[in-house]
């Protein structure tokens, strides 16, 4: 995480690697855009193609305008400021901060903008310069290390001053979602997310509860013994609970953790298969929520339970016909071995559940159905109507997309069984409402929503602040809940 400070140095003295310049679409037809904060290279930007346009960048080298080797130049969509979205800003400076490896020192620039508006510039820039170099030994380029956010005339420095702070604390927590998500499965196995962590709630006001194997076997958690059976490295249940004096309520997180899917018997095919390294995103971003929750300090309870297993074919695999007892005793038919996520994640809501939360909120890369419905860049969630307009409202006020969507009466007989009492899928259609369906099963009358993250958790391509890879998408929209509770 580069380190993050405030100048209020004019900005033809700053003296950076690279200077990220907003740019405003012309107010007219066929003016020139209008580069905030050195309007004189509103001509030079015209000149090279530059409009301001959502999502446009363009690099130039810096000039005697200001001291600063480059500069970026990054369109807002907007001609006037005060009209430009919160997201767009994000993203815009972002985007440039993404692109600035090689060039450790970076200043950004929002003149005129609001305290909301700085935020969001400092938010961006933080969550765009991450970068994986962990695994590389040769051609990695020096990540950015420093990021100065200009003040000027007129803008609040005591504001600004917490904007920042909270934008590193923001990025450092979402860096720990994409840190998990990035590190290979031969690395990162049940036992050494445990232990990751145990390692992470070190020096926090976080307790760490680990069940192994057999506790889990004699805890009768059949659906994480279950998908856990096939591999040589055996499951985990991960409790993190954060509990400071005078809490303000109680926010329960379960985070679907699979450190690897095969799909275990019903085997996927080989295409994109690599991809399910990320399969453990849920547990990772609950994970990163408490911890999150901890470094603000905030006055209310938080738990998160990470639900870890390896799905693999080995000789000891559930089968497809399979029957498992769960936590609470309910019996599932294993129709299909690849619908591995919500047997863990059922085992881990009831544990959730019986703490009697004021919110419980699971979390997951659960069903190819919520890609196929919404696409790679928004997720779905689904649960009791407040709870999910809870996450809705949350979301928007981060830039985080997610959908709300049913979970249909008349769809319950799909997950209904045939000689147990569930079954773990229903037919292919609704896919992603029959998996709610069945998660409801195990929260009782606790107020529940569910998040399908399959989509925008992992991506194959850099978009904005978001680089390819994990994402730590949701992360935000839990921490802004938890927030709201607090408050």
């Amino acid at each position: 995480m580069p380190d993050m400070t405030l100048t209020t140095s004019a900005v033809s003295e700053v003296d950076v690697d690279l200077l990220i310049l907003p740019v405003l679409t012309g107010a007219a037809e066929g003016a020139d855009p209008v580069v905030l904060g050195v309007e004189s290279l509103s001509a030079a930007a015209a000149a090279v193609g530059v409009t301001g346009a959502r999502g446009e960048q363009q690099l130039i080298p810096g000039g005697s305008e200001v001291r600063a080797r480059a500069i970026a130049l990054v369109g807002l969509g907007a001609s006037d400021l005060a009209s430009v979205e919160l997201e767009d800003i994000r993203h815009a400076v972002g985007g440039a901060a993404r692109t600035a490896a090689g060039r450790p020192d970076v200043a950004v620039v929002l003149p005129g903008g609001t305290a909301l508006q700085l935020a969001a510039a400092a938010e961006g820039a933080a969550l765009g310069a991450y970068a994986v170099t962990a695994h590389r030994t040769t051609g990695a380029k020096p990540a950015v290390e420093r990021i100065q956010l200009v003040l000027s005339k007129g803008q609040d420095k005591k504001a600004a001053a917490a904007s920042i702070e909270r934008a590193r604390i923001l990025a450092d927590t979402v860096n720990i979602t994409r840190d998990l998500v990035n590190t290979p499965p031969n690395l990162l196995y049940p036992a050494e997310f445990a232990r990751r962590a145990q390692e992470l709630a070190t020096g926090r006001a976080l307790s760490v509860t680990v069940l192994d194997e057999k506790q889990l076997q004699a805890g009768g958690y059949g659906g994480i013994v279950g998908v856990g059976q096939g591999s040589a490295r055996p499951p985990r249940l991960v409790t993190v609970d954060y509990t400071p004096k005078k809490a303000r309520g109680h926010v329960a997180l379960v985070g679907k953790g699979i450190t690897f899917d095969t799909g275990g018997i019903s085997l996927k095919p080989p295409a994109g298969m690599d991809e399910m390294t990320s399969d453990m995103t849920g547990a990772a971003t609950v994970l990163a929520a408490v911890i999150g929750a901890a470094r603000m300090k905030l006055p209310i309870r938080v738990t998160a339970l990470l639900a870890l297993a390896e799905n693999m074919p080995g000789g000891g695999a559930q089968r497809p016909g399979d029957v498992v007892t769960m936590r609470n005793g309910r019996t599932v038919e294993v129709l299909n071995t690849d619908a591995e996520g919500r047997l863990v994640m059922a085992d881990a809501l009831v544990d959730a559940a019986a703490l009697e939360p004021d919110l419980l909120l699971d979390v997951a890369t659960l069903t190819g159905a919520a890609t196929v419905a919404l696409g790679k860049r928004v997720a779905a969630v689904m649960g009791h109507d407040e709870p999910r307009a809870e996450v809705v409202a949350a979301a928007e006020a981060t830039g985080e997309p997610f959908w709300p969507m049913p979970l249909p009466q008349d769809l319950e007989k799909e997950i209904k069984g045939r000689i147990a009492d569930l079954k773990n899928v229903g037919e292919r259609w609704g896919g992603a409402l029959t998996a709610g369906l069945f998660l409801r099963e195990f929260v009782g009358d606790t107020p529940w929503a569910h998040l399908d993250i399959a989509g925008p958790a992992f991506s194959t391509s850099a978009h904005g602040y978001l680089p390819a890879g994990g994402t730590g998408m949701s992360v935000r929209t839990l921490l802004e809940i938890i927030e709201k509770r607090a408050a």
